[in-house]
C-alpha cells in the first residue's frame, strides 16, 4: 500500500475500553470537534458485559442513563467489628459494561466523521509531523494518537515502584431465600480468611435474592480460578445461601502501581487509561478517576497546539498511594488492619472525598492520621530515603 492510500484522522484511539470511550463521547458532547476525524480500533467488538464499575457521587451524573443501580447505605466489616454507615451525601453507583458500551456506541454512530474498526493494532510509529499505526488488515495516520492498550512489561520490568493487582473473580448469584438487603452494598467485607494478604469479599446486592459477590485480594500474585470460587462457595455458606444459580460470571486484575506511565507520553501520543495511569493506584477503582481524566483531556486537546507529554500532573495523592502501596507489597497481610482503621471511626463522606483526591491538607489529615503510625512513617523514611 503506497502513502497516498493511507488514511489519515485528526485522532486515532488504540483501544475503545473505558478511557478512551469516555473521551470521545465528551469530545462530540463539547461540540468543539466537529470538523475532526476520529477513528477507534479495537480487535474486541464490546459486545460482552466483561465487567462492573462502581463509583460514588454526588448528585446528577452524565452516566445516569446507563446506572442500573443506586445505593444510599454500605457496610464494613472485618473479623473484629462491623459498621453500616450512610452514604450521604453520595450515592454508590453500579454500570454493567455492556450498558455503557451500548450506549456510548449508539451516541458515536450519529457522527459520520467518527468510526470504529474491529481490528488489532500491530504498529504505533511517530514521526515528525504525523503518528503511523498499523493494524494487521491496514495503514492509518493521524495526527494525535490516545492509547490504551496496557503493556504490562513496562511496569513490571522495573523495580523503583511496587507493582501489586487488585485481582477478583464474580459471581453474580440468584438465591431461592431472600438474603440480600438491596438498599446497603457491602464495602468491603475482610472478616474471611487473610492468608498473608489483603483479602476480602465485596457484594452488590440488586434484589433480596440477587447479588453480585466478588472476592478481591490487593496482592502481588494470582490466584488459581477454584481458590476465588471456592471463597465465595463458602461465603455463600456463611451468609446461609444453599441453593442458589450463578446468573454470570466475572474476573478481573487490575494493575495498582504508582509508576509513572506518563513518562511514555510523547509529542504526539498520550497513553490513557490504566495505560496511562489512570486507573487510582490505592484502591484500583478505575471509573471515577477516568471520568475526571476524560474531563481534563478533553479541555487539554481543544488547545490545538498541544504537547501530550505536559498532559499529566503530578499530586500529593500519588505519594500518599505509593506509601500505601509500599507497605502492601513489603507486608502484604495489613491491608485489612489500615482499611479497617479508616472505616471503623473514620467520616465515611470524608474518606470518599480523599479517594476521590479532592480534600484539603486539613481533610487529609484527619483521614491519614487515623491509619496505623509506624507502617506508614516506615515507608515515609524508605520512600524519602
Amino acid at each position: 500500500m503506497n502513502s497516498s492510500q493511507i488514511k489519515h484522522f485528526d485522532y486515532i484511539f488504540t483501544g475503545t475500553g473505558l478511557a478512551s470511550l469516555m473521551t470521545v463521547y465528551k469530545m462530540v458532547l463539547s461540540g468543539k470537534f466537529t470538523d475532526k476525524t476520529i477513528l477507534l480500533l479495537d480487535q474486541d467488538l464490546k459486545k460482552t458485559n466483561d465487567r462492573t464499575w462502581c463509583f460514588w457521587e454526588k448528585g446528577q451524573s452524565i452516566w445516569d442513563t446507563v446506572i442500573s443501580k443506586k445505593w444510599d447505605s454500605a457496610w464494613f466489616a472485618d473479623e473484629n467489628f462491623n459498621r453500616h454507615f450512610a452514604l450521604k451525601p453520595y450515592k454508590y453507583n453500579q454500570i454493567k459494561a455492556i450498558d455503557f458500551y451500548n450506549f456510548v456506541f449508539k451516541e458515536l454512530s450519529k457522527y459520520s466523521k467518527i468510526a470504529f474498526l474491529n481490528e488489532k493494532v500491530t504498529d504505533i510509529n511517530e514521526l515528525e509531523t504525523h503518528v503511523f499505526v498499523g493494524t494487521e488488515e491496514n495503514r492509518y495516520t493521524c495526527s494525535y494518537l490516545f492509547n490504551s492498550i496496557y503493556t504490562k512489561a513496562f511496569a513490571e520490568s522495573q523495580t523503583k515502584y511496587p507493582v501489586l493487582q487488585q485481582h477478583f473473580v464474580g459471581w453474580f448469584v440468584k438465591s431461592e431465600t431472600e438474603v440480600f438487603n438491596p438498599e446497603e452494598v457491602t464495602f468491603m467485607d475482610f472478616s474471611v480468611e487473610q492468608k498473608e494478604n489483603t483479602r476480602f469479599m465485596y457484594v452488590l446486592p440488586t434484589s433480596p435474592t440477587e447479588a453480585l459477590l466478588e472476592y478481591t485480594l490487593f496482592s502481588e500474585k494470582l490466584l488459581s480460578k477454584d481458590e476465588y470460587e471456592n471463597e465465595i462457595q463458602n461465603y455463600l455458606k456463611q451468609l446461609g445461601i444453599h441453593h442458589y444459580q450463578i446468573i454470570e460470571k466475572e474476573q478481573g486484575s487490575i494493575p495498582m502501581t504508582c509508576y509513572p506511565f506518563w513518562n511514555k507520553n510523547t509529542k504526539r501520543v498520550l497513553n490513557i487509561g490504566t495505560a496511562g495511569g489512570w486507573t487510582k493506584a490505592s484502591t484500583g477503582y478505575t471509573f471515577k478517576n477516568s471520568d475526571k481524566k476524560s474531563s481534563d483531556l478533553v479541555r487539554f486537546i481543544e488547545n490545538e497546539e498541544v504537547k501530550m507529554k505536559d498532559f499529566h500532573q503530578k499530586n500529593r495523592f500519588w505519594f500518599y498511594d505509593l506509601l500505601l502501596l509500599d507497605i502492601l507489597y513489603r507486608h502484604n497481610d495489613l491491608g485489612g488492619t489500615i482499611f479497617s482503621s479508616l472505616f471503623k471511626k473514620g467520616n465515611p463522606a470524608l474518606i470518599f472525598k480523599f479517594l476521590d483526591e479532592e480534600t484539603n491538607l486539613a481533610e487529609d489529615l484527619k483521614v491519614i492520621l487515623k491509619c496505623p503510625k509506624i507502617p506508614f512513617l516506615k515507608a515515609l523514611f524508605r520512600v524519602v530515603f
